[in-house]
This record gives structure tokens, C-alpha cells and sequence, in this order.
């Protein structure tokens, strides 16, 4: 890679400058041939008009010359065409990270069927959605590999040595940045619809082709020497147009009497040469590359070798294509009535799923996992300082320094150290309105996710024993289901409680608990709750604003320990300094702001 590995801005920057240069220049060759083309079709058509005229040979000669020249040129122009559209894609790829780094993700997947109101955690901590983590780190290529993506953020991992795998191939992903680029360019110009390769597996299973027989494999062999034999001898006068109108009988019978079935394979693999060749190429891009990674070699194993994944899938796509020529009616009748040509490629369908189908599922779930680990080694590349975690094989711990969120500016971020060690550790951090908690909570539990799913993590240091997240910040009601606001709240509470005493190991993040009740009620019930957690398998942090909870650490000095985030009033100013600090917070806001608002007091 570059010398700029600590620096994605300069980078991107390069990078969309020399694609923005190539893509010039690709359209001046391409206006160039155009001109070409005009030229040649001109001089061609003169010069048939002047060999009918005049009878000239060499006008002929000239004319087909015309011809061949203007088809090559097709085929330039073609190939230029292909060249514009890759630089085109490698300028917006560049274009976006660099949007992305200045902290624009608003015209970014968001992911948001992935969110679950169910799910432990990943609303949040704003996983999917506007403006979240699903935005900052996706960069897949393919539509199975996004839906990978999402669910290994879903699905935590918890296997220490599966992450450290994991941390090994992201590494050494982060560092092949132009080979990344080229992966998600492939993917990026071919769009994919959802159903498209869940489409194909399926089709790959099934067997409702009866071809490759001896029959139809002589047929192919016999029926082109007969139709090319019959017009030679009708050319020499040995027989005439009848003879060729009954050998007609013979193709018309073999692809007629089966046309029902040859439509219903066309149409499974109709029109997908262009998702099967961008298909081959990604599996291509990963088998000539070179690896450090036990898992990326693995990966590059289970795709390569006697069955080789892109070799097998650009045949396929080379039969489509075939296939595709039959769209064109001319073009179909006349290779159907010399060379079976539907039949031909149903035999060639047939003998591929014989040789290759039970690798399909394997070679494509490769593909996914190869696709979302690209996506984390972006998501690395794009911070330079981050670092990936270690990981507590005993008992409960979370241990940072300079923790940080990836969603905020970097520049603005205030980083937060965190230290809990054992289980049935609890800190209670209070605080004034806007004085960091609720961003707090969000960054620990952010940080955990990435780390639990192999990625390095924004923190000067990161040590934690893999245990699974459940969060309770963003309580709605549903009106849908009749349920308010504290319903809602005591249903989640209830799912940690029956998760916990199901033997579940969780780390616990609570912001503001039992909201939706009066204040006697809320603390005597927020205690309740803390008190039973602590009885539990758990450990975790809890924002508040009810003060008095802080006294449970003289109640449960061993496992209870207060945190607090301050405001003070400087010149008629609030002055926040984000940093989080022992002992239960001292100063409150709520009413100053009020008056500052001009609401009386």
C-alpha cells in the first residue's frame, strides 16, 4: 500500500484525482472514436453507393474493408465504454469516503430493515438507521454479503479465538485498500436485487432438464451436417429449396416438441450473464490475491482449486449470455434450425450442475463472509488510530483508555476512560442535563459491539471478556400495540431479568431507568432493580438523574461505584467538559436553562 496509510483523506483524495484523470481521458478516446465511426460509415456508405453505380471491384473491396473497420471500432468504443463506467464508479467510491470522513453519511445505506425494537441492542446504540454504525461501515459489494454484514453486528461474537481470526484478516484487509476499492467497484456496477443470488442457489438445485442424453448429444453432432450439407448441395443444384423445407421437419420437431421446457430453463437463467460475470470477477479478484490471514486463506481455499469458483461461474455466465441469443428472433430461429442451439445449452446447463452445484452454497457464503470483512477493514482504515482489542479469558472485565465515538467528529470527541472489573460490578453515573451521559453509554456499548464482531475499536486501549450487550436507552411506546411508555420499559426490564436468570452472562447499559413513573416511585423501583442485578450474572453501567441512587454504594460498597459527569456556570454560561469523574455529580441545569430560555422560574 501507500506511504499514507495513516492518512484516508490524503488518500481518497489521490486516489478520486486519478480516477477523475483517467475517466478524462477515457472520454476524449471515446469521443475520438465516435468521430471515427461517423467517418468510416460515411466513406463506407459513399462507396456502396458508388459500386452499385459504377460496378467498380475495388469499391467492393473498399466496402467491405468499410465494414470490418466499422465493426472494430464498435468493439473499441465498447470497451470504452466499460473503462468509463469503472472510473466513473472508482471517482464516486473516493467522492463518498471522503464525504463519510467529514462526518456526511446522510445518502448512505441505512440498513434500517435490520433494526429489530426487540433486539438487545441495536437500536440503541444506533447499529442501523439514520446516522449510524451500519452507514459508517458498509462498504459491501454484494446484496448477501450486506445482509452478513448485518447480521454479524446483530449477532455478537463471543468465541475468543474466532475474533482473534477475525482481527487478523481485518488487518490484513486494511492494508489492501486499492484491492478493496476494485472489490467494491465490481460490486457497485452491477446493481443487484435482493432475490437475485437466493434466486440462482435455488435454481442451481433444481434437475428439470432431461438433455444430455445420447440421443440429443448425436442429434448436435448430426443435425448441423445435414442442414449445412442440404444448402451446398442446393447451392450445386443437386437439390432444391423443398428439400431444405423438409429438413426443417427435423429441428422444428426436436426444439418444438420440447419448447415448453427449454423457455422455462431460459427464463431461470435469463438475462443474469452480467450478475453472474461481476459474480466471477469478485471470486477471481479473491483467488489471485495474496493473504496473511488464516481465515482469508481459508476463504481463498474453499474457492479455488480443481473447482474453481470464478472458472465455474463465468461459464455460467457464458451460457446465459448463449442462452440470451434467442431473444433476438432471427438470430434464434437460424441457430435452433442448424445447431439446436436451445437444446445444445440445456445440455451444457446440465453437465454444470452435475460438476458444480454442491459448491455453490459454500463458494457464496465465502463470497459474504470475504465481503463483510472488507467492509470492517474500511471501517479501519478510515481510523488510523483505532485499535484492536484484547480479549479476558477469566473472569468478567472491561478495561479502556481515550474511549471515543465513531459517529462524532473525532476532532470534537471528548474520550472517556472505563474500568470495571468482575461480575456483579455496577457504576451509577449521574449528571446534568447535556453533560455527556447518555453519549457515554452510547460509546461503551458501540466500542463492545465492534469489538465483538472482530473490529478494532476507538480507544488508545481495549481489553474485555467477550459477553454478550443489552441496553435500555431509547423506551418507546407503540400505539399499534395499545402499550405506553412504562409498559414498554418494564417489558424490556423483564426480558433482561428472564435472560439473566436463564444463566445468560450480559453486560448491562441503562439510561435512566423506569422514566415513564413518579420520582418516589421510579427510585424506590430503580433500586429494586439494581439490587436484583446485582444478585445476577451481570455487570454494567447506569445513567441517571435521580441523586439518590448513588447511595446504594454505601449499601453495596463492592459492587456499586459512582461516576458523574459536572456542568458549571462561568459567566452566565454552562461549561461542559464531558469527562467523567468519581463521585455523584454535584451540580444541576434543568432550571437555569429554563430561564436562559425566558421561561419563568
Amino acid at each position: 500500500m501507500t506511504n499514507i496509510k495513516n492518512n484516508p483523506k490524503v488518500y481518497f483524495e489521490q486516489q478520486r484525482l486519478k480516477f477523475t484523470k483517467s475517466l478524462h481521458d477515457v472520454k476524449h478516446k471515446i469521443k475520438r472514436i465516435s468521430l471515427l465511426r461517423i467517418i468510416v460509415f460515411l466513406i463506407t456508405t459513399i462507396g456502396i453507393y458508388l459500386s452499385v453505380a459504377n460496378g467498380h471491384d475495388i469499391l467492393a473491396i473498399a466496402f467491405t474493408l468499410g465494414i470490418g473497420l466499422f465493426i472494430y471500432l464498435v468493439k473499441i468504443h465498447a470497451g470504452l465504454e466499460k473503462d468509463r463506467l469503472w472510473n466513473e464508479t472508482l471517482v464516486t467510491i473516493n467522492k463518498n469516503e471522503l464525504r463519510i470522513l467529514d462526518g456526511d453519511t446522510i445518502d448512505m445505506d441505512a440498513g434500517s430493515e435490520f433494526l429489530h425494537p426487540s433486539h438487545p441492542y441495536n437500536e440503541d446504540l444506533d447499529v442501523f438507521g439514520d446516522r449510524s454504525l451500519f452507514q459508517l461501515i458498509n462498504r459491501t459489494a454484494t446484496t448477501t454479503g450486506r445482509s452478513t454484514l448485518a447480521h454479524k453486528l446483530n449477532n455478537l461474537i463471543t468465541n475468543i479465538n474466532s475474533l482473534v481470526d477475525r482481527q487478523l484478516a481485518i488487518s490484513c484487509l486494511r492494508d489492501k485498500a486499492d484491492w478493496r476499492q476494485n472489490f467494491l467497484a465490481i460490486g457497485k456496477i452491477f446493481k443487484e436485487k435482493q432475490d437475485d443470488l437466493p434466486g440462482l442457489l435455488a435454481w442451481s438445485q433444481t434437475s428439470d432438464v432431461r438433455f444430455n442424453t445420447m440421443f440429443y448429444r448425436i442429434m448436435l453432432i448430426v443435425n448441423p451436417i445435414i442442414g449445412f450439407g442440404v444448402l451446398t448441395l442446393i447451392e450445386l443444384e443437386i437439390f432444391t429449396i423443398s428439400t431444405f423445407l423438409i429438413f426443417l421437419l427435423l429441428p422444428v420437431a426436436l426444439v418444438g416438441t420440447k419448447l415448453g421446457l427449454l423457455n422455462k430453463i431460459h427464463a431461470q437463467l435469463s438475462k443474469k450473464s452480467g450478475l453472474l460475470s461481476k459474480y466471477a470477477k469478485l471470486f477471481r479478484l479473491i483467488a489471485f490475491e495474496e493473504f496473511n490471514s488464516k481465515l482469508l486463506l481459508k476463504i481463498k481455499e474453499n474457492i479455488s482449486g480443481e473447482h474453481s469458483a470464478h472458472r465455474a461461474i463465468k461459464s455460467l455466465a457464458k451460457i446465459s449470455k448463449s442462452m440470451d441469443y434467442r431473444l433476438n428472433m432471427l438470430v434464434g430461429v437460424f441457430l435452433n434450425v442448424f445447431f439446436l442451439w436451445d437444446i445444445r445449452q440445456a445440455i451444457k446447463i446440465e453437465k454444470w450442475k452435475n460438476r458444480y452445484t454442491t459448491y455453490m452454497e459454500n463458494w457464496f457464503d465465502q463470497l459474504s463472509t470475504m465481503d463483510e470483512l472488507n467492509s470492517f477493514a474500511g471501517f479501519a482504515f478510515n481510523f488510523p488510530n483505532s485499535t484492536f482489542p484484547e480479549f479476558s479469558t477469566k473472569d468478567f472485565k472491561i478495561r479502556a483508555t481515550n474511549v471515543t465515538h465513531p459517529l462524532i467528529s473525532q476532532k470534537e470527541c471528548i474520550g472517556n476512560d472505563i474500568t470495571i472489573d468482575g461480575w456483579k460490578q455496577f457504576q451509577i453515573i449521574t449528571g446534568a442535563n447535556m453533560a455527556g451521559k447518555s453519549t457515554y453509554l452510547r460509546t461503551v456499548g458501540v466500542n463492545m459491539v465492534l469489538a465483538l464482531t472482530g473490529s478494532p475499536v476507538l480507544a488508545d486501549s481495549f481489553i474485555m471478556k467477550p459477553v454478550g450487550i443489552f441496553t435500555g436507552i431509547k423506551t418507546t411506546d407503540s400505539i399499534q400495540n395499545g402499550e405506553s411508555y412504562f409498559f414498554a420499559e418494564l417489558k424490556k426490564l423483564k426480558e433482561l431479568i428472564n435472560k439473566l436468570e436463564d444463566g445468560q452472562q450480559l453486560f448491562v447499559i441503562l439510561d435512566e431507568v423506569l422514566k415513564g413513573t413518579n420520582s418516589a416511585d421510579k427510585q424506590k423501583g430503580s433500586m429494586a432493580l439494581i439490587t436484583q442485578l446485582i444478585k445476577l450474572s451481570s455487570s454494567g453501567m447506569i445513567a441517571t438523574h435521580d441523586l439518590a441512587l448513588g447511595s446504594l454504594a454505601n449499601n453495596f460498597p463492592d459492587n456499586v461505584t459512582n461516576k458523574r459527569f459536572e456542568v458549571e456556570i462561568a459567566n452566565k454560561e454552562l461549561v461542559f467538559d464531558y469527562k467523567l469523574k468519581n463521585g455523584i455529580s454535584q451540580n444541576l441545569n434543568a432550571t437555569f436553562l429554563m430561564k436562559k430560555m425566558g421561561i419563568t422560574i
